[in-house]
């Protein structure tokens, strides 16, 4: 309920200042009074310019803390969530895999493509090799495939440069290369290539490895330099030739509806395949990598919480210089007959009311500066003539921000959390004024 003033509340004589006693006007429930004098309070203009200055820096410290999070956050979850789509677009959801392979893989892969959940699934085989042209020699992972299955696993047919996935074909001894291991090579489309493998012949001379001549039939871009550099790919039956494995497969990668439901239909799985088989997900694959994103996210959280926290100060030295400076108001107001609780809960409004104005600007600002970040930030470098994240140093180039409302809640409770706990000091010494000290010298 409002209380009906006929002042503002000063050092002039009780009588002047009109009732405490908390009314109603024709039916309608007003405001109590500690709420209409710290509003008040935070309203008039100061004697002491000093404060002003001191709540206006307070206010401007929380927003600029708020909407450093929200946009660190955000940056922060554009960066997992690229990298991660990056990371799956050519790594299976799970697999399974056996110490020795699989060799009855077509029923295994029956069962993994018809479970629930299981979008598609493709046999493979892996193994290690170096390719050779001329007096260039790179290391590589070989990774034989079904490429009609395999675009359906991960669609890497779309990311064809040169060339088509389809020309793997069983026999032919084609292979598609990474953008990068193909330009370290010096390779391109309709190149011949030896491809060696650890898989030697033994020979009255000794050990030697086993040598296959390849033509380059396509060039793929991932967008990230493990598989770009190192990855090549040819046909299944011809990876099983080359590795001896007779009918076998080195394992069967499969890709899930949802992921985050990858771990559960991982274990479900293991029971339905024989003993002798596993399966792994992409969140144990990858799971330092994520791990190290959750961790560097904390961090940041905490330490761009320091900037909140030191605007929560300066509400504290503003609360505690308005108590000082309002010792005559607060004696007037316990002589009428205002309680040391209604006390603090006037100077907490004016506290409270300098977070939250502080909060709503750091929210507001945050929030856009999240959502244009991405036109925002080729904006700055064309202005400059500067790339922050270059192409030949990073694996993306552009800044992304994924905004979520569950980081701005929290931004926004733990910063209202903050400034309500420091007006608790001040306030308390507030309602601690003894009217009599107060106006012995007034």
């Amino acid at each position: 309920m409002k209380v009906i003033h006929s002042c503002e509340f000063s050092t002039r004589p009780p009588t002047a200042c009109g009732t405490l006693t908390p009314v109603k006007k024709q039916g309608i429930a007003l405001q109590p009074f500690e709420l209409f004098v710290g509003l008040r309070y935070t309203r008039a203009k100061r004697r002491n310019h000093f404060i002003s200055f001191i709540s206006l820096i307070s206010m401007l410290g929380i927003g600029l803390g708020v909407m450093a999070l929200i946009v660190v956050l955000s940056v922060m979850n554009g960066f997992q969530k690229e990298i991660r789509a990056r990371i799956l677009g050519i790594t299976p959801h799970l697999q399974v895999l056996g110490s020795e392979g699989i060799a009855d893989w077509q029923r295994t892969l029956g069962t993994v493509a018809t479970h629930p959940g299981i979008r598609a699934a493709a046999p493979y085989v892996t193994g290690q090799g170096m390719l050779s042209q001329g007096e260039r020699v790179q290391g590589v992972m070989v990774r034989g495939i079904l490429p009609a299955s395999e675009q359906q696993l991960i669609a890497l047919g779309d990311k064809m440069k040169h060339g088509q996935l389809d020309s793997l074909q069983p026999g032919e001894y084609n292979i598609v290369l990474g953008v990068d291991l193909a330009r370290a090579l010096g390779a391109r489309v309709g190149d011949p290539l030896l491809l060696i493998t650890p898989q030697g012949q033994f020979t009255p001379a000794g050990m030697l490895p086993r040598l296959k001549q390849f033509k380059v039939s396509g060039i793929f871009e991932i967008g990230m330099s493990p598989y770009d550099n190192a990855l090549a790919l040819i046909h299944l039956k011809d990876a099983q030739k080359l590795y001896r494995m007779g009918e076998s497969v080195s394992g069967i990668s499969g890709s899930v509806n949802d992921l985050d439901q990858a771990p559960q239909i991982a274990r479900a799985l293991e029971g339905k395949i024989p003993g002798d088989l596993w399966t792994s997900d992409w969140t144990r694959q990858n799971a330092s990598y994520f791990a190290v994103v959750a961790m560097e996210k904390k961090m940041m959280f905490i330490i761009l919480s320091l900037i909140v926290l030191v605007a929560a100060f300066n509400i504290v030295s503003t609360l505690v210089m308005a108590v000082t400076d309002k010792q005559a108001d607060i004696a007037i107001l316990r002589t009428l007959g205002a309680s040391p609780r209604s006390i603090m809960q006037i100077f907490m409004v004016q506290g409270v009311l300098i977070g939250l104005i502080g909060l709503v600007i750091g929210v507001l600002g945050g929030v856009l500066l999240a959502v244009n970040i991405g036109t925002l930030v080729p904006f700055i470098e064309n202005l400059f003539g500067v790339q922050f994240l270059a192409k030949e140093f990073y694996y993306i180039s552009e800044l992304p921000s994924d905004l979520r409302q569950s980081d701005v809640l929290v931004v926004a409770g733990m910063s209202f959390l903050i400034s309500v706990l420091a007006t608790l000091y001040p306030s308390w010494r507030a309602s601690k004024v003894q009217p009599a000290e107060a106006l012995r010298y007034e």
